[in-house]
């Protein structure tokens, strides 16, 4: 009781000290050591905060007085603490308080008055530094101090919860203002000339005004240095910008490229540079800058990787020959022929141009006139279009180009995707002229001639990429033909044929000897032996395929082009090796084909494999998309597991671009959430990138199509819409895409609108609700809105800019009838002659053709002179007629 009671006294006065020193703020120090400095100055001790005084005694110190605490620091026990029997008696040191202090002599300091704490300004942090003779051997060292020590100073401060505040994140901040001005002091004004002004205040506060709104950028900026390489800045932020350059005129001697050379030293585009230079106003075609400068980049890229990926000649063994091509007389093709031999009626309604209201219908095979100023051609092929494929022709080469084209023989068929089933077939060739990009066709689109199979529909084809064409003059003997090129066609009974395709003209050529009679049709319809058939299984299995029928197929894009790979309906994807001279892979048949069997199989999916697609950049990767509702990246050298597998939705279709590590994916409707209905871009996962939302759709995009030269992808849906995107820069982020709307744009949009049988308009009719044809072509025609391709200025405020945003958001789908708007293939011309070409065909029969005039990019436009005149030293000065030169034979096989 004695000694509790002697400690009471104690316990108060202490208590007494707590509630004084809390009363004048988070400064106040203990009064048992308040006379501990009343030898030194007072102006001194007024001028300079607690932690400047320790660290001026510290300095003079030495090293034994550095390692005396210099205020209070969290989980530390102060001097005198009860593990140290021999210290003083603690001070207050909850939340506001701190350890007493005594000076040098043991004299205790005067109490500090109360007054509001905040950090001094650098300049008299440095002054107070100099009036101690304390100096730093470099600048540098000195900026850290004074950070450091106006942060322990600061260290004092406390939360409301009593809690020590920590300003780690201001030091950093403040270190990082001074980084940038040390890079921006480079900039040096210009000595001053006789006659020039002194300058002004207004320069300096404008200057001020940048630093400050740069360090906001800097606290908000992420860690991707292109975080807004592709934002569109508003007229205010351009004048402002372009205000602020003049400003900076008088101040800069550097020339533009030294200023870029320093912009680009700097990690983050914010601090340095906003915006690229490059990337500001607006294109000639009306698109922003930040738009077409990845078009730009990947016309140059593709030009530069096709010399390295593409051969001259390939398969020099497999060239067509004439008595494998037999022509069919009327009664023999007419089992092949389509069932329809009219078109639906259709009208053309271009952006423009006055609407004239003519309703057109044309007849099997024929194409009308190609529009003088908008270049488009249309021409009805029979049926439902389900596969379509151009012709590749080199780069520089000035000939016709030619499509593929399959169309069912009903406008009704419909065929069971399980099974094996076969039937007559009929595969078109169709020429479209010598295509420019800013001149069209001079000659209507025609059928070349018709390829008649047994094999029932086809889901797929794909040419060989290079090394396939020939010249049309190319000197061959008989019975041999110049060859137009390769083609691996995947029928619905389980096989996949190759065809060794001729030129129109050396077909024609060649079949005028064996016409006896008038007894031919009038267009070129050949049964023709294929030059391998390709089949899943092994020599001692049977005919049958029991991987099902085969729906995509995806040649090797890089030479040599040996290997062509297909996906069946069971999940299993075969690899075939076409010059393979194993006897296990190769059986040489009677009639001189061949039989060959997969050198690889794996199973990709659960379900059938729906699109198939390999990398342009690298043949060791492959992607396919199934019916399971997975898209999986394959390394062809592991095949024990995908590279990633990604479950989304229901995948239609496929497209890898060159540049990029991902895919472009075209979706059903069935499984997608709403709203995100439309185009994705996926990234095969090496770089972790999120998908990016291209475009969205109502309803189901049945295919797909990218341009390696144009960056742009293009998708038809149901609805009737073919829409293309212009795709950013998938090198970085896509997630940091500004308004990705101003990237899309409609080609054109099918409506099916009711008519009277006659064909005549007719308002107060209404579409019949059945499918069948033959009902709803008598009750409809379809109207085709195209949009005006040359220019897209001001395409933000147009009709058809307008017409597609509303679609996107209110467009209804009517599927209790026949949808003979929607558009099931698109496909992009992969030939630099004519790479702003776009095909597509639907449920109608239609084939349509537009050149994307707008997107031309200036890089294209040298590429193809420099190619055509490397075309021409090496084939001719003529590559499109006969010469003595052209007549040469090809060059022979890498």
């Amino acid at each position: 009781m004695a000694s509790s009671a002697s400690r009471g006294p104690r316990c108060r006065e202490r208590s007494r000290r707590g509630r004084s020193t809390r009363g004048s703020g988070a400064g106040g120090r203990s009064r048992s050591r308040s006379g501990a400095r009343e030898g030194e100055p007072r102006a001194l001790r007024e001028l300079l905060p607690l932690g400047d005084l320790d660290a001026l005694a510290h300095s003079e110190e030495g090293v034994e007085a550095a390692k005396s605490p210099k205020g209070p620091i969290r989980n530390q026990k102060p001097k005198g603490s009860p593990s140290d029997p021999n210290g003083p008696l603690p001070a207050e040191t909850e939340g506001h308080g701190e350890p007493s202090r005594t000076s040098e002599n043991g004299a205790v300091l005067p109490p500090k008055a109360p007054r509001k704490r905040g950090r001094k300004s650098k300049t008299e942090m440095l002054l107070l530094k100099l009036s101690q003779d304390l100096e730093c051997p470099t600048p540098e060292p000195i900026c850290v101090q004074k950070m450091l020590g106006s942060s322990e100073a600061e260290g004092v401060d406390t939360a409301p919860s009593g809690r020590p505040k920590r300003r780690a994140a201001k030091v950093a901040l403040l270190y990082l203002q001074e980084l940038a001005e040390e890079l921006t002091s480079v900039y040096q004004p210009p000595a001053p000339t006789e006659g020039a002004q002194e300058p002004q205040p207004e320069l300096e506060c404008i200057q001020r005004k940048r630093r400050s709104r740069r360090r906001k950028e800097d606290e908000a900026d992420s860690d991707d240095p292109a975080r807004d390489a592709d934002f569109v800045p508003s007229k205010e932020v351009l004048l402002q910008a372009e205000e602020e350059e003049g400003s900076e005129e008088p101040l800069s001697e550097a020339s533009e490229p030294e200023l870029e050379v320093l912009r680009g030293h700097s990690g983050k585009t914010s601090s340095a540079g906003r915006s690229k230079p490059q990337c500001r106003g607006l294109a000639p075609n009306g698109f922003h800058n930040s738009i077409m400068a990845p078009v730009e980049k990947c016309s140059s890229l593709t030009c530069s990787l096709r010399d390295q990926k593409y051969s001259q000649w390939e398969f020099p063994d497999w060239i067509p020959l004439v008595h494998k091509w037999t022509c069919l007389s009327e009664s023999e093709a007419a089992p092949y022929l389509p069932a329809e031999e009219k078109s639906p009626f259709f009208s053309i309604q271009r952006e423009g141009i006055e609407d004239d209201g003519v309703l057109y219908r044309v007849n099997r095979f024929s194409s009308l006139q190609p529009h003088e100023e908008r270049l488009d051609m249309s021409f009805f092929v029979g049926g439902p279009v389900w596969a379509m494929e151009w012709c590749p022709s080199p780069e520089g080469s000035v000939a016709s180009q030619y499509v593929a084209v399959y169309c069912h023989r009903s406008m009704e068929e419909t065929h069971s995707v399980a099974g094996l089933h076969g039937g007559p077939a009929l595969l078109q060739l169709w020429g479209l002229g010598m295509l420019q990009p800013e001149q069209g066709s001079a000659d209507n689109a025609g059928l070349a001639y018709a390829i008649a199979a047994d094999h029932g529909c086809i889901w797929d084809m794909k040419f060989c990429p290079s090394g396939a064409w020939e010249l049309p003059t190319t000197a061959r003997k008989h019975p041999q033909m110049s060859r137009l090129g390769l083609l691996a066609v995947a029928f619905s009974d389980g096989k996949v044929v190759l065809y060794s395709l001729p030129h129109p003209g050396a077909l024609q050529r060649s079949k005028r000897a064996q016409v006896k009679d008038g007894s031919f049709h009038k267009h070129i319809i050949c049964k023709v032996q294929g030059i391998a058939t390709l089949q899943v299984g092994s020599i001692q299995a049977g005919n049958a395929s029991e991987c099902g029928q085969c729906f995509s197929l995806s040649w090797m894009p890089s030479k040599p082009h040996h290997y062509l790979a297909a996906g069946f309906y069971d999940g299993t994807v075969a690899v075939w090796n076409l010059l393979t001279k194993s006897l296990l892979q190769c059986v040489h048949q009677p009639d001189g084909s061949l039989k060959l069997y997969p050198f690889q199989c794996f199973l990709a999916h659960d379900h059938a494999v729906r699109s198939i697609e390999w990398c342009k950049a690298d043949s060791n990767f492959l992607v396919t998309a199934g019916s399971d509702r997975k898209i999986k990246f394959w390394d062809l050298r592991r095949l024990y597991e995908p590279i990633n597998s990604i479950k989304r939705f229901l995948s239609t279709e496929v497209a890898w671009l060159l540049p990029y590590n991902g895919v472009t994916v075209a979706q059903d409707n069935c499984y997608a959430s709403y709203g995100l209905c439309g185009i994705h871009y996926i990234d095969a996962g090496y770089l972790g990138f999120k998908a990016y939302f291209v475009a969205p759709r109502k309803g189901t995009v049945w295919s797909i199509s990218g341009s390696d030269w144009l960056n742009t992808v293009a998708a038809g849906d149901m609805t009737g819409e073919l829409v293309a995107a212009v795709l950013p820069d998938l090198a970085i982020n896509p997630l940091n895409v500004k308004r990705s709307s101003d990237r899309r744009f409609p080609v054109y949009k099918a409506d099916l609108l009711p008519c009277s049988p006659d064909g005549s308009e007719g308002s107060e009719h209404v579409l019949p609700l059945t499918r069948r044809y033959s009902e709803m072509v008598t009750k409809s025609y379809i109207l085709f809105r195209d949009t005006d391709l040359r220019s897209f200025k001001n395409f933000s405020s147009r009709e058809p800019m307008r017409r597609m945003h509303m679609q996107e958001v209110k467009a209804e789908l009517s599927l209790d009838r026949l949808q003979l708007e929607s558009v099931h293939k698109v496909r992009f011309s992969p030939n630099l002659g004519s790479h702003g070409w776009l095909v597509s065909g639907g449920q109608a029969g239609i084939v349509r053709a537009h050149c994307l005039v707008g997107l031309a990019s200036g890089v294209s436009r040298q590429l193809l002179p420099e190619c055509r005149a490397r075309f021409s030293s090496l084939y001719g000065d003529e590559p499109g007629s006969p010469s003595p030169t052209a007549c040469s034979p090809p060059p022979p096989a890498e």
